[in-house]
């Protein structure tokens, strides 16, 4: 009986068990289709591995991912697969995973089948055995390659310049100040700033357009990287970072070099020379071969120095020093260029109240007919009237006018005040009517894309009529950009205002680009006027320009007459108009007035035309 009671219960218990098996394996196997179902539709790579490293199981994500297929990934060992700097870093974390049964994030390379390296983002979990120790690890890969070039690219940016990818100010501050940081804990290091900045850079970009600036900046930059050294620096730090003080000076067409560890302050010079002879090679720009110039300022490091503004504002100074020779050269800092320096900040201090103030004022020198003598028209030239140092000619601040930014607004205010003076003498005097006025225009006011309707606007608002005003344009700025001058000179003319060719016989001129322009008269430069009786050739050559000019149908008008002789030369050779002071100083808007009827009262002038 008792027998039969333990066979009963062995076979319920037998049955029970093999329910459980049954239960278990089920239940296992639901886990494994589970498992299954999530890692063949997860987006990361999910992988399980032994205790050995060896792959156990790869996610279908593998192959969409790094490019491997299963049985590709079954030949291969994760380890050779995972860059040679990373490894350490990846076994150490799998090590501590195990021990601790907790794993940490992690990123590394890896080794897509194309050659190329991914960025993963792992995290590793463990699976323990029946005695509870990690027998397996389960590693979720997440593709991070994207965002790490993204945040790459951020960084990129934040350091360097958009245009060139050369570093910016911020980087070139950041390098500036490790520099100066180790002059101060090593007595004898040396280091150099150098200051580059591109001759008549503004006229280029005016005249033949932004895009061939940027090209013409991007081509500088990479020569100027081909002339130095590893440890070197040569950024554009007209972008980035605004600081205070002398670096935000700096412009876009300025390039700053740093010089690590000079054997010899003459090592900075060699390289600015080198800088020089690599750009004086022509550049193709739209196609074309263009020459460029560069000027250097140079600062070598010394015990003095105790911040990295001052070594900035010296190599600033010395760079417009050069400028101020004519450029296309190399100054190195000292104590004279300083004083000249902060004499240029204040002339710009000056300016600016001018401009604010009004203190500009008008003079018309007269232009003649050189058969009759009568006056025809005047050249209004541009004064400053300076409350301390009186009358300044343009050519002592014009130059700082356009680097301060202030040349379009005086040149407007210029346009008002002279159509404004000519109608009020047209209103005092009939006879005045028939005179023209002639005010020069810079290259920066003929790129200006409101200078036709600024014209237009002066012209309505001061009732001027447009034939008694002209425009006189400089032949070398000209033709810097014969097509955009002949486009802005079509559109003058169409207001009814006329052109004259300044300073002509000193420019790139050619027959057919004169054609092309719509002008009135050629104005022969005055330097060939004053050697027109001494120097045979520059006789010639007035002679040349004058009949070109009649070729051409427009007026001959020389410039700088100062003699007699002068004068019956210039009316043996055909030579229409003149000025200078063998006729008559420029004068003020009164005194220009009287001049007109004193000739007109000596019947010198009768018939003005």
């Amino acid at each position: 009986m008792i027998e039969t009671v333990i066979c009963g219960i062995l076979a319920a218990l037998t049955v029970l068990m093999a329910f459980r098996m049954f239960y278990i394996q089920r239940a296992a196997k639901q886990r494994e289709e589970l498992f299954q179902i999530v890692t063949e539709n997860a987006a990361d790579m999910i992988a399980l591995v032994d205790m050995k490293g060896h792959r156990l199981y790869n996610s279908p994500a593998y192959k969409r991912i790094l490019g491997y297929s299963a049985p590709e990934l079954g030949e291969t060992s994760a380890f050779e697969q995972i860059h040679p700097d990373d490894r350490l870093r990846v076994l150490e974390a799998a090590r501590e995973a195990r021990e601790s049964g907790v794993g940490k994030r992690l990123e590394y390379r890896i080794r897509h089948k194309d050659g190329t390296w991914r960025v993963l983002e792992s995290i590793a979990s463990t699976i323990r055995d029946d005695k509870g120790e990690v027998a397996k690890l389960v590693i979720v890969n997440r593709d991070i390659t994207e965002r790490k070039r993204a945040e790459e690219q951020l960084e990129h940016n934040s350091f360097h310049d958009a245009l060139t990818s050369l570093p910016n100010r911020r980087l070139f501050l950041d390098r500036l100040q490790q520099m100066f940081a180790r002059a101060q804990r090593y007595p004898d290091y040396q280091y150099a700033v150098l200051l580059l900045d591109i001759d008549r850079f503004k006229a280029f970009n005016d005249s033949m357009g932004n895009a061939a600036g940027d090209q013409l900046i991007v081509e500088f930059g990479r020569r100027l990287s081909t002339c130095l050294r590893q440890d070197d620096t040569v950024a554009r730090p007209g972008s980035g970072l605004q600081p205070d003080h002398a670096v935000s000076r700096l412009g876009g067409n300025e390039f700053a070099v740093l010089l690590d560890g000079l054997s010899d302050a003459s090592d900075a010079m060699r390289v600015a020379q080198r800088f020089q002879a690599s750009v004086a090679k022509p550049f193709v720009v739209n196609g074309r071969e263009v020459l460029a110039t560069a000027s250097v300022g140079i600062a070598v490091s010394t015990n003095a120095h105790e911040r990295v503004e001052d070594l900035l504002q010296e190599a600033d100074v010395a760079m417009r020093r050069a400028k101020g020779l004519g450029g296309a050269r190399c100054e190195v800092f000292d104590e004279a260029m300083h004083t000249s320096a902060l004499r240029r900040l204040r002339l710009e201090g000056e300016l600016k109240d001018a401009v604010e103030n009004s203190q500009f004022r008008v003079h018309y020198q007269p232009v003649v007919d050189l058969e009759s003598k009568r006056v025809l028209g005047f050249e209004a030239l541009l004064r400053w009237q300076h409350p301390e140092r009186g009358l300044i000619s343009p050519a002592k601040f014009l130059e700082c006018a356009e680097d301060a930014g202030l040349l379009v607004s005086i040149g407007q205010w210029l346009f008002a005040e002279v159509c404004r003076q000519m109608r009020s003498w047209q209103s005092m005097d009939s006879a005045m009517g028939s005179l023209y006025v002639s005010v020069n225009l810079s290259s920066r006011q003929l790129a200006d894309s409101g200078l036709v309707g600024n014209l237009r606007s002066v012209l309505q608002e001061t009732g001027m009529q447009p034939a008694g005003l002209r425009l006189e344009l400089n032949e070398s700025v000209a033709m810097t950009n014969a097509s955009l001058t002949a486009n802005v000179i079509s559109q003058v003319r169409q207001l009814g205002v006329g052109v004259i060719l300044d300073g002509f016989g000193t420019g790139p001129s050619s027959l057919r680009q004169l054609r092309q322009l719509s002008v009135e008269a050629l104005k022969i430069d005055r330097s060939l006027v004053n050697e027109l009786l001494a120097n045979r050739g520059r006789g010639d050559l007035v002679e040349l320009i004058i009949t070109l000019a009649h070729k051409l149908g427009v007026k001959a008008v020389a410039e700088g007459v100062e003699t007699a002789n002068q004068l019956e030369r210039l009316r043996e050779l055909g030579c229409d108009l003149g000025q200078g002071h063998l006729f008559s100083r420029p004068l003020e808007a009164k005194a220009a007035q009287q001049f007109v009827g004193q000739q007109r009262a000596s019947g010198k002038h009768a018939g003005l035309a």
